[in-house]
């Protein structure tokens, strides 16, 4: 699909059929945040309850109850996009309640993943919001301790469980030092409303408890989040481009993923597989996500990604720019030789 070679009355009409999915209905927001938040504290409730049972049965229940919070981060999501509801307020108070429940500061967490959608596959704008993902040539040129660093970020083990703790748990209670105002009292009123909740828990039912039922949901939720938002920029056929040659609907279409899941998972994870058209107009209510691909033969081109195949993409570690491509670092040895040669 050549992207960059749409015409002019093209791209008017991909404008045009997003901009008809990107109205809110708020019944379907409303019943969406209730089918989530309910289930969530219910399970919240029968795994304390399973605790006087097996912990095994803590854990089991802890699953659902991590896609049950899975769900609730797509709804924080789409109020930081402004497209949960129609008025600004509305979206920032849901947002920010939602946020809570993931140990996130809303606004600090929306203004970092706008940063996210303007630069995603620019190689010149790669850094805050990103995977951090280097060129072969970066990677080479590199001093030795940015290279073992790199390793140890890119390893599945730190990616998906070492990492996602660090961040949700320890990053987001402090600042940046770049930080505005807004997003600076947005972290102490989270950091606040998290010491509020832990109080009045640890004083209900005992810290020990409260660490046992929540440690479980926020491992699995946390990789599972970290997963969706990995896998749908960095697969096989990934589109990165330097700023100068860089262009939108491309890197939406294709450097964002087809994620097909199976309909549970899709389910639980708010249509964010339908990554391209979120990225083409993050505007569009997750709920009109499917809706919009499925009506509109202009995205049916657009490769998918199935769970199987997506599997692949935990070997990927660098970019080469020259053969336009992501790979893994044995790629290194399979190259070091011919550029020992050509030098």
């Amino acid at each position: 699909m050549d992207l960059q070679a749409l015409s002019k009355d093209a791209q008017l009409s991909w404008k045009q059929i997003v901009a008809k999915y990107s109205n809110p209905d708020w019944r379907r927001s409303m019943w969406q945040t209730l089918n989530s938040l309910l289930p969530y504290f219910i399970l919240w409730y029968l795994m304390y309850q399973s605790l006087a049972v097996s912990y095994w049965l803590t854990i089991a229940l802890a699953i659902p109850a991590a896609g049950f919070l899975t769900r609730i981060f797509i709804i924080s999501h789409d109020c930081g996009h402004g497209a949960f509801f129609k008025s600004k307020k509305a979206n920032s108070i849901l947002g920010s309640f939602c946020s809570v429940m993931i140990f996130t500061p809303y606004h600090r967490w929306r203004h970092e993943h706008a940063i996210h959608h303007a630069s995603a596959g620019n190689l010149d704008g790669r850094g805050l919001g990103d995977i951090w993902t280097l060129t072969v040539k970066e990677f080479q040129e590199a001093p030795r301790w940015t290279k073992f660093y790199y390793r140890f970020y890119r390893n599945p083990v730190v990616m998906f469980t070492i990492g996602p703790l660090f961040i949700f748990l320890i990053k987001y209670r402090f600042t940046r030092s770049t930080s505005s105002t807004r997003e600076r009292n947005s972290n102490n009123r989270t950091n606040f409303a998290l010491l509020g909740i832990f109080i009045l828990i640890s004083l209900t039912i005992g810290i020990k408890a409260f660490i046992l039922i929540q440690a479980p949901i926020f491992i699995f939720s946390s990789a599972t989040g970290v997963w969706l938002f990995y896998v749908q920029h960095q697969f096989e056929g990934v589109y990165w481009e330097r700023k100068e040659n860089w262009d939108y609907v491309t890197v939406a279409l294709e450097g964002s993923s087809f994620y097909k899941l199976p309909k549970i998972l899709q389910w639980f994870s708010g249509n964010i597989g339908f990554h391209h058209i979120h990225h083409l107009s993050p505007r569009i209510p997750n709920y009109f996500l499917e809706k919009c691909h499925k009506e509109n033969s202009i995205f049916h081109s657009v490769k998918q990604i199935t769970l199987w195949s997506s599997l692949k993409s935990i070997t990927y570690r660098l970019w080469d720019e020259e053969n336009r491509k992501m790979v893994h670092f044995r790629y290194l040895r399979k190259i070091q030789p011919s550029m020992n040669a050509a030098g």
